[in-house]
């Protein structure tokens, strides 16, 4: 049998409740990406909103969603249970979708996003850790591989059905975003009737406060190293809507404007699931190197390209990068953090990594107004460069770290 064979003949051993979750991933995605493909010119050409303001708005978003997530683990790790606490997430995210039709002003559409984004803090590390506690040792990268990947199907499906609106409806920002409410639905009700959680070990530890002290410090050293590596990435990386804001400065009409996102995401998701299984077979940190090499290279494409085909170029190399690497930390963190602990270790990773990209995002929104976009990327591409060196001393020093399993 090939490689190519035994990496997908993986996907019949993946259990059902992972692939379940990874629909409503998908559907989900659909719904929120075909809203976000479009929310950065919305903001700019509709609300009025500087470069800056967008940078702030998608950096509080996302940093929101972090902390709520930190609460949203530690309650799940309390009480025993994943899925209550994923169902109201998802929940939440799919009752606030129809607010960004109907908001009047700027102020509405940023409380939106936030809120839309609290529903999905609250939902990130119990699902996380509910895919860590149903996934098989030997097929944990494959298992968080495939979700991420079934995810970004949702990430590329979504701005593709947003542009095709866009034509329909003439630019009509509105009634396009009204086809985001039913598969926001339709993703709650999958989870809530085709997923269904594993029985608690009977010998696991009960943990009475998770965010204590005490606990904080057994998640392990290893566990706090991977925090470290991850936060340090995420620095060298920003929001995607500066990926749309570049292509439009390069000439890219406002109706392929989701493009963008399409191009990063169809990269995405081809790339996740079979960067999933290498991890499980190579030390994973040696796999999230190679990551971090193609965020240079796509900073540094997007830097330095004058055109619409470098941009594309860019973006391509931008969701590889994001492909081998998102769905790997998840894994490094379901590697080292105690079972009892994981929805705690997978909100904490969750707040420093969102309040890193808060950082990132500002930045990269405060360089672009003042410099220009070249600024912007070059910025990414430093940061990435220093994250890379950190690794590479990490794989060197402890190379137990990330080995598989």
């Amino acid at each position: 049998m090939t490689s190519t064979s035994k990496t997908f003949s993986q996907l019949y051993n993946i259990p059902p409740g992972i692939w379940a979750l990874g629909f409503v991933s998908l559907l989900m995605d659909v719904s929120s990406e075909l809203i976000h493909a479009l929310l950065p010119v919305y903001l700019v050409t509709v609300m009025g909103a500087s470069m800056v303001t967008v940078g702030v708005i998608e950096g509080i978003a996302e940093a929101t969603a972090s902390i709520v997530k930190v609460f949203s683990g530690a309650i799940s790790d309390w009480l025993g249970k994943r899925k209550l606490l994923a169902a109201i997430g998802y929940g939440l995210a799919a009752f606030t979708k129809p607010v960004f039709p109907l908001a009047a002003s700027l102020w509405w559409v940023v409380a939106a996003r936030f809120v839309d984004r609290i529903g999905k803090g609250i939902r990130g590390a119990p699902r996380d850790a509910l895919i860590a506690d149903i996934a098989p040792a030997q097929l944990r990268g494959a298992s968080f591989g495939l979700r991420q990947s079934l995810d970004t199907v949702g990430a590329f499906l979504g701005p593709a059905l947003a542009m095709g609106l866009m034509y329909v409806t003439a630019n009509n920002f509105r009634a396009v975003f009204w086809f985001a409410v039913p598969p926001a639905f339709l993703a709650l009700g999958l989870l809530l009737f085709a997923v269904r959680e594993p029985e608690r070990p009977a010998g696991l530890r009960k943990v009475r406060f998770p965010l204590s002290v005490a606990e904080l410090k057994r998640l392990g050293s290893s566990y706090w190293l991977v925090v470290a590596v991850a936060t340090v990435f995420t620095l060298a990386r920003f929001s995607e809507a500066f990926l749309i804001l570049r292509a439009q400065g390069t000439g890219l009409p406002l109706v392929l404007i989701p493009m963008v996102l399409i191009v990063m995401n169809v990269v995405y998701s081809m790339a996740a699931y079979p960067a999933g299984v290498l991890s499980d077979r190579y030390n994973r940190l040696t796999v999230l190197i190679i990551g971090l090499v193609l965020l240079i290279a796509a900073d540094l494409v997007l830097a330095l390209s004058q055109d619409l085909r470098g941009v594309a170029i860019g973006v391509a190399l931008w969701g590889l990068h994001m492909g081998v690497t998102q769905g790997l930390l998840a894994t490094l963190v379901a590697d080292t953090a105690p079972p009892e602990l994981r929805g705690t270790a997978y909100g904490v990773f969750n707040l420093l990594t969102g309040l890193a990209l808060l950082a990132a995002s500002i930045l990269a929104g405060a360089l672009w107004d003042s410099i220009g976009p070249q600024a912007t990327f070059l910025a990414g591409a430093g940061f990435a460069v220093l994250a890379l060196l950190g690794l590479g001393l990490l794989r060197w020093r402890v190379p137990a770290l990330g080995a598989s399993q």
